[in-house]
C-alpha cells in the first residue's frame, strides 16, 4: 500500500475504497479504536542464589591430616591387638573384644582402646590349673607388642601354673612315700615271714 509523506512528517495512509464508499453514501466509519498495548514478554532475570554446598568432609589444615593419619594408625593397631587376643583364646572363656573410641576432626570414630575380658580362674585340679595356667598366658602374650595388662595377667597365670606344680610335686613325693613305706612293710612282712623260728636253749649248769 503506497504512504504519502506529509509536510510534518507524518505518515499518512491512502484512502481505502471502504472509507470512499462510506463518503459516497454520506455514512461515517466509526473512529479508530485506540491501540491497546500488549505487553511484550521479557526475559524474566532469574535471581542468582548463591548456594554453597557443603560436603562432610570440610577443608581441613594439614594438622588435622596428620592427626586423622595417626588415629587411623592407631585404630588398625588396636583391632589387630584385640583380634590376637581372640585367636589365641581357644579353650578358654573370653569376652568380645570391646573398644574405646576417639572422634577423629572428620566426624569419624577410631578405635584409641581395646579389651579383651578372660576367665583366669584356676582348675578343679593341680593338673587342670596348670593346663590353664599355660592358656593364659598364651593368650596374654599373643600380640606383637604386649601391654603392661598383658604382661600382668601372663605373670598372675605364672604364679598360678608354679602353685600347681608344687601342688603336683607334694602329691608325687606323697605318692612315692606312700610307695615306698608299703615297699618296705611288704619286705619286712617276707622277711618275717621266710626266717625260720629260733628254738629256745635251755642251759643247766
Amino acid at each position: 500500500m503506497p504512504i504519502t509523506t506529509n509536510p510534518l512528517g507524518s505518515t499518512a495512509r491512502t484512502p481505502t475504497a471502504a472509507a470512499k464508499l462510506a463518503e459516497a453514501g454520506g455514512l461515517q466509519l466509526p473512529a479508530k479504536a485506540a491501540a491497546i498495548p500488549v505487553p511484550v514478554p521479557t526475559e524474566k532475570a532469574v535471581p542468582t542464589e548463591r548456594v554453597s554446598l557443603h560436603s562432610s568432609a570440610q577443608a581441613l589444615s594439614d594438622a588435622q591430616l596428620a592427626e586423622i593419619a595417626s588415629l587411623k594408625a592407631r585404630d588398625d593397631k588396636v583391632r589387630q591387638h584385640e583380634q590376637a587376643h581372640l585367636a589365641a583364646s581357644a579353650g578358654l572363656n573370653v569376652s568380645r573384644a570391646a573398644f574405646t573410641y576417639q572422634r577423629g576432626p572428620d566426624g569419624v570414630q577410631y578405635a584409641v582402646g581395646g579389651d579383651v575380658r578372660i576367665d583366669t580362674s584356676g582348675g578343679r585340679t593341680a593338673e587342670d590349673s596348670l593346663a590353664r595356667a599355660g592358656m593364659i598366658i598364651d593368650v596374654a602374650l599373643a600380640p606383637a607388642d604386649p601391654t603392661p595388662t598383658d604382661r600382668s595377667a601372663a605373670a598372675k597365670a605364672q604364679n598360678m601354673a608354679q602353685q600347681a606344680n608344687a601342688e603336683l610335686l607334694q602329691q608325687s613325693r606323697q605318692t612315692d612315700t606312700a610307695k615306698h613305706a608299703g615297699h618296705q612293710h611288704a619286705v619286712s612282712q617276707a622277711y618275717d615271714d621266710s626266717s625260720p623260728a629260733r628254738k629256745k636253749i635251755d642251759t643247766f649248769a
